[in-house]
């Protein structure tokens, strides 16, 4: 008698290939994609020029006072201006013919202790901030940028350690622009930086002439894609950008998507943003802004779109809204 089989493969394969295709097609949903951020709301950032009176210090206390009764917890960048030789800093907004006096880099250690001093003794609602010290990266007074870098490291260094207060992170910030020095002297710049300081280093960054889209890889001065993309967060894992996204048809904010997108697909990985920098405030004190003076909540709107209109550079996370003023 013969033996009759007790399964047949092939029908079985057959109805296997088919329960698997129906579980696929009825059982499996895509991933949704990660929430978008919403607005966190603003903080001040500020140019300060520092004269080296005690008045620097009573102003920078009662500047960290202000931010301290807003009750809102986040990024502050002060922005003391140019370092030069003999570790001695310019006022911000200037050139190397300025007359205006020079001040020692520790001035700025003494500027940070006050705001740090002010923001405490202020604060509502358990407050907590991050205040980022900072320079931009003009290279006219010929100071290299590897000792710049290095001197600024040791500055935030002891600034930090002055602070006294754990309602007062102190870290770097740096502006660096395409128009102020060679791609290779803000390179150093960062890269020096990040290798002598234990903090996080943000940037305040702008990407002037950079693509916002196509093939172009060519920014301004002879920088590249890859040079602002390093510049902004590519040096070190430390480092956090908050980019300049001050025109107001939004123009900035695709160009810093353009960015990120180049690193995703590059291999050096998406621009790590912390936020966006607005300089509405700035405007409205000094004039002179066509187009330029976005309020914080639309640049960091403006941001937020660019970065999540395209999958290769969404983000899930952009914590900061800061807004430059004088002082």
């Amino acid at each position: 008698m013969p033996v009759i089989p007790t399964a047949r493969p092939a029908l079985t394969r057959l109805s296997t290939s088919i329960a698997t295709a129906a579980t696929l097609a009825l059982g499996t949903v895509a991933a949704e994609p990660a929430a978008a951020p919403s607005y966190p709301g603003p903080t001040v950032s500020r140019y300060v020029p520092l004269t080296g009176a005690a008045a620097d210090t009573t102003a920078a206390r009662a500047a960290g006072c202000d931010e301290g009764r807003s009750g809102r917890s986040g990024v502050r960048i002060l922005f003391v201006g140019t370092q030069e030789p003999g570790a001695r800093l310019r006022p911000p907004g200037t050139t190397r013919a300025t007359t205006a006096a020079r001040v020692a880099e520790t001035r700025a250690i003494d500027a940070a202790a006050a705001w740090a001093q002010g923001f405490t003794s202020c604060r509502t609602a358990s407050a907590t901030a991050t205040l980022a010290l900072g320079v931009n990266n003009k290279d006219d007074a010929g100071l290299g940028g590897a000792d710049a870098g290095r001197s600024w490291a040791r500055v935030v260094n002891s600034a930090a350690a002055s602070a006294g207060t754990p309602a007062v992170t102190v870290v770097g910030a740096v502006d660096a622009e395409p128009s102020w020095s060679s791609p290779s002297w803000a390179r150093a710049w960062v890269r020096a930086f990040t290798q002598a300081a234990d903090r996080t280093l943000y940037t305040g960054n702008s990407a002037d002439g950079c693509p916002t889209s196509g093939t172009s890889v060519r920014c301004n001065n002879g920088w590249t894609l890859a040079d602002v993309h390093y510049v902004a967060s590519g040096a070190s894992p430390t480092m956090r950008a908050i980019p300049q996204i001050y025109r107001t048809d939004g123009i900035q904010a695709r160009q810093w998507a353009r960015i990120s997108a180049w690193g995703a697909s590059s291999g050096h990985g998406q621009v790590r943003f912390a936020g966006a920098l607005s300089q509405h405030t700035a405007c409205r004190q000094r004039g002179g802004c066509t187009r330029t003076d976005n309020t914080p909540h639309a640049a960091w709107t403006q941001l937020r779109d660019a970065l999540n209109a395209d999958p290769a550079t969404r983000v899930s996370s952009l914590p900061n809204a800061t807004d430059m003023r004088w002082p």
